[in-house]
């Protein structure tokens, strides 16, 4: 009898959080590297959901709470989609969690039975099919290119839905590519969702705040109202109030859809951090003024960052409308060779070689399932880019 469960067989482990892992042993060695993977701002925590969270911990809010979300929070959470989105909610249609990857995982275990599809545009999120494999289900990967701004379109979305579809996932601006939809590129979408009355969409919404130059968010619910019992919209604090070690994450849906991830919630970890709730009321309900600084900074990082990649040998760097990544294209680069000898074949040896060569960590493109490309968080300081981004040209001037 095998000892592992044969459904773990079927995942594996996080690419992101192993380069980010393997930039650390690096520096840790001694070697000089600059860490291009990590999925989260390097902005401390604003001052005033800081002091929420040191009173809570002096009031004594440090006990059990309820499940899924102190009413406070979830109050706060109602109060935002309908302030920021036109999304009306009470508080039993709303879930709080250990982040947005344990809201998105309690929704797939709740739903999925075994053949059940869900869609999942390419490029994606790393998390996603390994979520739905784990929840017994088949992640159907719809593959959005760079003619295409990285954006599934109609047709596409149209073509990969089965009677087996129950879900698409979708990701507005994304991880990895910063692609955001605008209105009318989602209610193309929409269109297509409402031909097909037994497929839900689950929308992470988690950069919605992250956007740049003229773009304006918007979240499939929003676009088409009849949409509205059939869609989780998911969200969380991490991201624009630089709060990922906090970890609150957040869903607004129907009741009988919470109240399973209720459930399954209650039996895995139960309710997320009293303290870290609190802190999560106060970045909800408080001043949203240090958003607009910190994107502005965000946009010139980016500009800095498409502006030298596109410099380079080799290199198509579209630019995005938010997040705080770029998925540069290698295409140009496939086939030559490293000068300390590596042939750069995939996306994967490119990031390899990369990093062994230069000290620059980022994420190799089919970790996200579209290549050959790869990923860069300009979540960090301009002089840290700068210099990335010239060891990058350096590396690939020197291929051959």
């Amino acid at each position: 009898m095998e000892f592992l469960s044969t459904t773990l067989a079927r995942v594996k482990p996080s690419p992101t959080i192993a380069v980010t892992t393997k930039a650390a042993e690096l520096k840790a060695a001694g070697r000089d590297i600059i860490g291009l993977g990590a999925g989260e701002p390097d902005f401390d925590t604003p001052q005033n959901i800081k002091d929420a969270a040191v009173a809570a911990i002096t009031a004594g809010k440090t006990k059990y709470t309820a499940v899924d979300g102190i009413p406070e929070l979830k109050q706060a959470i109602c109060d935002k989609l309908h302030r920021d989105n036109g999304l009306s909610y009470t508080p039993s249609q709303v879930s709080v969690g250990t982040g947005g990857k344990q809201i998105l995982y309690n929704a797939l275990m709740a739903t999925l039975n075994e053949g059940d599809e869900v869609v999942i545009p390419a490029p994606y999120w790393v998390s996603y099919p390994d979520m739905v494999l784990l929840a017994g289900g088949e992640p159907v990967i719809a593959e959005a290119s760079l003619q295409t701004g990285f954006k599934l379109t109609a047709d596409q979305l149209e073509a990969v839905i089965t009677d087996k579809t129950k879900w698409l996932i979708f990701n507005s601006p994304s991880n990895p590519t910063g692609a955001g939809y605008t209105w009318d590129e989602l209610k193309a979408l929409t269109d297509v969702l409402m031909r097909h009355p037994h497929v839900w969409v689950m929308t992470d919404d988690m950069y919605e705040h992250l956007v740049y130059d003229d773009f304006k968010f918007c979240t499939p619910a929003q676009v088409e109202p009849r949409l509205y019992e059939r869609t989780l919209t998911v969200n969380g604090v991490s991201k624009a109030y630089a709060m990922t070690g906090w970890r609150i994450g957040y869903a607004a849906g129907p009741e009988q859809l919470i109240g399973a991830m209720r459930k399954v919630q209650s039996q895995s970890t139960s309710n997320p951090c009293s303290v870290s709730q609190w802190a999560a009321v106060e970045a909800l309900n408080g001043t949203q003024d240090f958003i607009a600084p910190n994107n502005e900074m965000f946009a010139r990082r980016r500009d800095l960052v498409v502006k030298m990649l596109n410099e380079a040998e080799g290199i198509r760097c579209p630019v995005p409308d938010g997040a705080f990544y770029v998925y540069p294209s290698i295409a140009g680069l496939i086939g030559k060779t490293s000068a300390a000898g590596t042939l750069i074949d995939t996306d994967e040896a490119f990031a390899t070689a990369l990093l062994e060569e230069t000290g620059v960590a980022v994420v190799f493109g089919a970790a996200f399932g579209l290549s050959p490309n790869f990923r860069v968080s300009y979540a960090t300081s301009d002089a840290a880019l700068t210099e990335a981004c010239s060891r990058i040209q350096t590396f690939c001037a020197k291929l051959t």
